[in-house]
């Protein structure tokens, strides 16, 4: 068994199946409850697959955390669930069009608009990036391809200059941090390369940096109003945006907290999300990622042929920087588990954990999101949903 942690994704059917979504954004369930939706053949869940869903989630000790909700649909079903709180002072409720801050699942939304423009025949993905982003790079770095930035083989040099954020006392103390993204690009180019790109994988933001900056330069327009013409828009998904430069989240959403050295917790919800530009910013809600999952994976938001590099990985030669095999594709993630191979992506931030994956025929899929309270807080919680998911 390979566990869905963020280690063994950024670790390790035949598409076009697509399973109807019951319900509404707007449907409600109270904390520690759970909904189950009639599907269109007259199915539910069992009681006992629900109640151990329910059990898997509503252990908020390991890891600690606040809150977690999870979405499911397979095998005839789809259920929803909450455990916890959305607000520890106030006890309201968890709902399942609350937004949270869901990171690095911002990936998956760039990546798409990139192969939506080179649809258009807007990008070449074999292309160095150096033709579209010139003068921001060293010359070594400009001739590593859009392709080597989408699936992380890019080689880019670790960062240098930001600030050390190995305590969460360091965390509150740099919440209001502000960075451009060239900035952050900058942080990356006082080192050679760490290997020649195309020949290893080493999973990295700073790549989905420079490719939102590729946007940006195609169509002139910041990149969250691409993803939002692109993918927001036409898919309904009004709880879904990109922050700029408002650290606060707005309307109903879920609150994210960090336990201090001494113990004490602290609120982290208002953050100022520079530091993750174009590669970890995004703001959704439960329902609206089950929604994008659906329509990316059967093939509303992208062509055939752009639906075949969304799901390629690259070459068997090329291997992860520990010598695990590649396990990313272009702003996915994938990992088979009891048999059962997974596609999708994680994303963590301060105070947030978000785990979106998916069979890639639909036939089996869900939305986890919770609320971890460790600054490193164990894939307990994960593990145990996915075992029951693929038992």
């Amino acid at each position: 068994m390979t566990s869905l942690s963020r280690r063994s994704l950024m670790s390790g059917c035949a598409a076009g199946a697509m399973l109807a979504v019951t319900g509404s954004a707007g449907a409600r369930a109270s904390a520690g409850t759970t909904t189950s939706d009639q599907v269109a053949d007259g199915s539910h869940p069992s009681t006992a697959d629900t109640s151990a869903l329910q059990a898997a989630i509503s252990d908020l000790s390991h890891p600690p955390a606040t809150s977690a909700q999870l979405r499911v649909e397979g095998r005839g079903t789809h259920w929803y669930g909450t455990a916890g709180v959305s607000d520890i002072r106030s006890g309201r409720a968890l709902y399942r069009d609350d937004r949270f801050r869901a990171g690095s699942v911002t990936k998956a939304f760039v990546a798409t608009v990139v192969l939506q423009l080179w649809a258009r025949h807007r990008v070449d993905l074999d292309a160095p990036i150096g033709r579209y982003l010139r003068d921001l790079l060293p010359s070594s770095f400009a001739r590593i391809t859009v392709t080597q930035l989408l699936n992380h083989t890019s080689g880019l040099p670790d960062h240098q200059g930001l600030p050390d954020l190995s305590t969460p006392e360091e965390v509150l103390r740099h919440r209001g941090d502000r960075w451009t993204p060239q900035e952050l690009v900058r942080t990356v180019t006082h080192s050679p390369l760490k290997f020649p790109p195309g020949t290893k994988q080493e999973y990295r933001g700073i790549n989905y940096v420079l490719l939102a900056l590729l946007i940006e330069e195609l169509t002139g327009r910041h990149y969250g109003e691409a993803i939002k013409s692109g993918i927001l828009r036409p898919l309904n998904l009004t709880r879904t945006l990109l922050p700029g430069d408002d650290p606060h989240l707005h309307g109903p959403h879920v609150h994210g907290y960090l336990r201090m050295t001494d113990k004490s917790l602290q609120d982290v919800t208002t953050y100022e999300q520079s530091s993750s530009w174009g590669e970890g910013e995004l703001v959704s809600s439960a329902d609206d990622l089950f929604r994008f999952q659906e329509a990316l994976f059967s093939g509303v938001l992208l062509p055939p042929e752009a639906m075949s590099h969304l799901f390629a990985l690259p070459p068997e030669s090329v291997h992860m920087v520990d010598g695990g095999p590649a396990r990313y594709s272009m702003g996915l993630q994938t990992a088979t588990v009891n048999g059962v191979t997974f596609w999708g992506k994680t994303g963590d931030t301060y105070g947030y954990r978000t785990r979106m994956f998916a069979t890639r025929d639909l036939r089996l899929r869900f939305v986890l999101t919770y609320t971890p309270t460790p600054l490193a807080a164990s894939e307990d919680m994960i593990n145990r949903v996915v075992t029951l998911l693929t038992a």
